[in-house]
């Protein structure tokens, strides 16, 4: 008589289980003033200049996407500037080429890599956004 009951809890805690969205970075397009909203909320951030074309860009998004899935980097806002078509936010950055990461806590800039794929040193950048 409890199977049923057994077998009715598993299932309905697998559907929550899969109901339930991962934590993940929130990435969005670069938009200027959604940039400065999260600046003066005090936001761990990370701008990500790349281009659709560059072999190192993706592979930075290769594990960008697989640390996104780690709790402790829920937190972090992620805005993607394309290289090619957001001259003006890649000046404004100082960023001389696509595969440029810069990290942000507020208003400051903390740390900016560049070519950087090695999951370490990214994980790293993440993590100095979310320090005090």
């Amino acid at each position: 008589m409890r199977l049923p009951f057994i077998a009715s809890a598993l299932v309905l805690a697998v559907l929550v289980a899969v109901a339930v969205p991962a934590a993940a970075l929130e990435k969005r397009k670069y938009d200027d003033a959604a940039f400065k909203v999260a600046q003066s909320g005090g936001k761990s951030i990370l701008v990500d200049i790349s281009a659709t074309w560059c072999p190192v860009c993706k592979a930075q998004h290769k594990v960008l996407d697989s640390l996104a899935k780690r709790p402790e980097f829920a937190d972090i806002v992620v805005f993607e500037v394309d290289f090619d078509t957001q001259k003006d936010a890649v000046k404004a950055f100082n960023a001389r080429q696509q595969s440029t990461l810069i990290a942000f806590k507020g208003a400051r800039e903390i740390k900016r890599v560049v070519g950087e794929t090695a999951t370490e040193s990214i994980e790293g950048l993440l993590k100095t956004t979310l320090k005090k």
